[in-house]
């Protein structure tokens, strides 16, 4: 391709890394782990292997740490809460990828990559205990970002996209909700016969989105109800985040293998907490380190 991506359209700082995070394309293995606090990328790097550290960059919410585990190079990176961050991710680890920086130009032989995001959820059914590990086999976004993309439709499970909107009363002047799926491979590789596999909705807010009520009244008093409720073709909503629907979202646009597995902290039901859960959050980093 000899198209040449302008300076406005992909930004690369001086040092030759990508602008918002500041990573260079030698930096970046093809198995990525993702999470949300920048802190977890320290605890994701402890499991490397002695002198194999690679890199330690920080910028904003964005901390990318590239090492070994077991001989296996692997990429951790925070993204910060919400899928406005993870479309910044998702293109610029994209970008490093599969463009070259020194030409401008995509290159001709494509790198696809296996991105994880290791997070944290509130489970939105009874049968669902704290401290579970739970895979989203499909994410339904709130947040809209996949709608600026060409061929959404393509990419998305219409038929549960409508009968969602439906059940549960959706906002009319909300973003549509769009469902996508893991990478099926992925998804049989990291969870295997232990995790629990569910329908995630990613939440562009922690508050409202979620059905949560402090001072102001949501539009849906009882959308969770609807929420927890709903069944479709034998699926169910299993749990609430904030990012995962982009990150699966743009990896089945890229050509990456991408899915979402979380640590249940919240019950929403039986509206139980737990807030001791980094133990748990330590054994599932492990875990998925094992398994990718």
């Amino acid at each position: 391709m000899d198209y040449q991506f302008p300076p406005s359209q992909l930004i690369i700082n001086d040092d030759g890394s990508a602008f918002h995070l500041h990573l260079r394309p030698e930096y970046l293995a093809d198995k990525i782990i993702l999470v949300g606090d920048q802190d977890r990328v320290k605890k994701v790097a402890a499991f490397f292997d002695e002198g194999s550290l690679e890199c330690d960059i920080r910028n904003r919410e964005f901390h990318t740490m590239t090492g070994r585990y077991h001989g296996k190079r692997v990429t951790c990176m925070s993204t910060g809460i919400g899928t406005d961050n993870c479309d910044i991710v998702m293109n610029e680890i994209d970008a490093l990828a599969n463009i070259n920086f020194a030409t401008r130009k995509e290159k001709d032989i494509k790198r696809s990559l296996e991105i994880v995001r290791v997070g944290t959820c509130g489970a939105m059914q009874e049968d669902i205990p704290l401290g579970s590990f739970l895979v989203s086999v499909k994410s339904i976004g709130f947040d809209g970002v996949l709608a600026f993309y060409h061929d959404r439709d393509r990419l998305c499970d219409l038929p549960f996209e409508k009968a969602f909107v439906e059940a549960v009363n959706y906002p009319a002047k909300a973003a549509v909700p769009y469902v996508v799926s893991a990478d099926a491979e992925l998804v049989e590789r990291i969870a295997r016969q232990d995790m629990l596999r569910g329908c995630t909705i990613a939440a562009n807010g922690f508050y409202g989105p979620q059905g949560r009520v402090l001072r102001v009244p949501i539009a849906v008093p009882d959308i969770n109800d609807r929420i927890s409720a709903f069944r479709f073709e034998g699926q169910r909503i299993t749990n609430y985040e904030m990012e995962g629907s982009c990150i699966a979202g743009l990896a089945l646009h890229m050509g990456h293998k991408a899915m979402i597995v979380c640590c249940v902290i919240a019950q929403r039901k039986t509206e139980a907490a737990n807030t001791d859960y980094q133990p748990r959050i330590t054994q599932l980093i492990q875990t998925v380190l094992d398994r990718i």
